[in-house]
């Protein structure tokens, strides 16, 4: 179905008219120094789509983290918003200490790796527990991060999507970029098996090669 068509289905594949893809492209950040959130985006190698202006009056910068569909847009006369307002936003990783050790390597201000104790603690510090989930459970562990003007992340480790939860429009294999992504996702997946069955998996390269066409057909994954 293209992003034309005026109907999609609902999780039960029944028809729901009028209803058209809508893909998240932009979410855009308030900042108090245009300059100086640019540096600090770009310090954590996220590719620079767009800088530009029209007078003294309007600026916009726009970044994609790696691997992103989506980007972030910042600079003057975009919102409202006070600087330092937006919190919550999420940067999904498939190596919750890996991605937290390439923070620190850029002088990111990170948290210790952490689970919830209590429900909604990802978003404040009461109630996180330190150190990852104790099954290391998708979905279950998190770092937070703020900018220099106090806008917070959320650093979620997913290594395994719930069902019904991958667009395989998302998962396409057509560049080498694409393919080591792939492989990365499934390699990550597959450790999660071999803590379930508590051994080495010989037939690793059968659950990979099985784990990458479910997830670009959009099917159940493996576990």
């Amino acid at each position: 179905m293209s992003s034309t068509d005026a109907s999609s289905e609902t999780s039960t594949g029944v028809p729901v008219p009028g209803v058209v893809d809508m893909g998240l492209e932009v979410v855009v950040l308030p900042v108090s120094d245009v300059g100086r959130a640019k540096e600090f985006y770009a310090s954590l190698g996220w590719r620079l789509d767009a800088d530009v202006a029209a007078g003294d009056d309007f600026r916009l910068v726009q970044l994609t983290p790696p691997g992103s569909g989506c980007s972030v847009q910042f600079g003057i006369n975009l919102t409202s918003a006070a600087p330092g307002s937006a919190q919550g936003s999420y940067l999904i990783v498939s190596d919750i200490e890996a991605a937290r050790k390439g923070l620190l390597a850029r002088g990111v201000g990170v948290s210790e790796v952490f689970h919830e104790g209590t429900r909604g603690a990802r978003f404040h510090e009461d109630g996180r527990v330190t150190g990852p989930s104790p099954d290391r459970s998708s979905y279950g562990s998190f770092a937070s991060f703020s900018d220099p003007d106090g806008n917070g992340w959320v650093v979620q480790e997913v290594t395994t999507r719930l069902p019904g939860r991958i667009d395989p429009t998302n998962t396409s294999v057509t560049t080498t970029g694409d393919l080591a992504n792939a492989l990365r996702r499934a390699s990550a997946a597959h450790g999660e098996h071999e803590k379930r069955i508590g051994r080495a998996d010989p037939n690793w390269p059968d659950w990979y090669a099985d784990y990458m066409v479910r997830e670009q057909a959009g099917q159940e994954l493996p576990t």
